[in-house]
């Protein structure tokens, strides 16, 4: 028999519809198969897809398992805020000041922060300067002269994200990616907005060089870069974020460092509520 769940999609990091990353999720998803949940992502043919299910930890509220069209993720940020909105359009509590997600990267805390939610960053699984060879394979994926970043460090906390930083948002926007040249390397781009027109303190691209596109916005991203940049004295413990320039988004990020953690945050709008349904096995 055909299995019919409820279906949402959401648009991360947006404050209006359809200015963000969308996403999509599954709620009540216990009875599916990995298998099923990977074809459904390959449907979407949304950069993340997402899977709500009953916790196995106490200490967790729900657990979620997320995917790509190719392949499940321990992590990423988009979805980690997308799928708490859904979940709480379902199980809300006023009263519930912070509720705590279970992936396969571990507990995840989420905070209600007026109408923007936050997730806590989670510890990166590598870390440190990129290579000289992996150095240059970015700048030539990414059409960058040499000396052109300033500084590059692994920022990866699932996703395998390497960041570098750029002197200008010029210089962000002005990237035409080589996907075949990046090899399959996940790259985040970063600089500084600059000038008394700013809409924001930033500006990040993300380069999916396993999937061959770019990302709208994107949570993971960020909070690597926030961790290597605060804690390098670069950026402020307070700043805001412009993504998805280039692709007509208008992504929009509120990074902080509180409460020993780094937050990232942003609003999410609800768009499409229905019912997927799943053949039987």
């Amino acid at each position: 028999m055909p299995l019919s769940l409820p279906f949402e999609q959401v648009d991360v990091f947006a404050e209006r519809p359809y200015e963000g990353n969308a996403l999509a999720v599954v709620v009540d998803a216990d009875a599916l198969t990995t298998e099923q949940m990977q074809a459904f992502a390959r449907w979407t043919q949304l950069s993340e897809t997402t899977f709500l299910m009953r916790p196995t930890s106490p200490e967790a509220h729900y657990r979620v398992r997320i995917f790509t069209p190719l392949r499940e993720l321990p992590f990423a940020g988009h979805p980690t805020l997308g799928s708490c909105q859904v979940w709480l359009a379902h199980h809300d509590n006023p009263e519930l000041g912070e509720i705590v997600q279970e992936c396969p990267a571990g507990l995840i805390r989420l905070r209600r922060q007026g109408p923007c939610l936050a997730f806590s960053a989670p510890p990166l699984l590598r870390s440190g300067p990129l290579d000289a060879a992996t150095l240059r394979r970015v700048e030539q994926g990414l059409g960058l002269a040499g000396g052109q970043v300033r500084a590059s460090q692994w920022v990866d906390n699932g996703p395998g994200w390497a960041g570098v930083l750029l002197a200008r948002r010029e210089e962000v926007l002005a990237i035409r990616p080589d996907y075949a040249a990046l090899e399959g390397l996940n790259v985040g781009v970063i600089a500084p907005w600059g000038g008394p027109q700013a809409e924001a303190d930033v500006e990040v691209r993300a380069f999916m060089g396993e999937e061959c596109n770019e990302d709208p916005v994107t949570g993971s991203l960020n909070a690597g870069l926030a961790q290597w940049l605060i804690g390098a004295g670069v950026l402020g413990e307070r700043y805001t974020v412009s993504q998805g320039t280039v692709l007509k988004r208008r992504g929009r990020l509120r990074i902080e460092r509180a409460d020993e953690a780094i937050w990232v945050g942003g609003e999410v709008q609800h768009c499409l509520s229905g019912t997927a349904v799943f053949p039987g096995r």
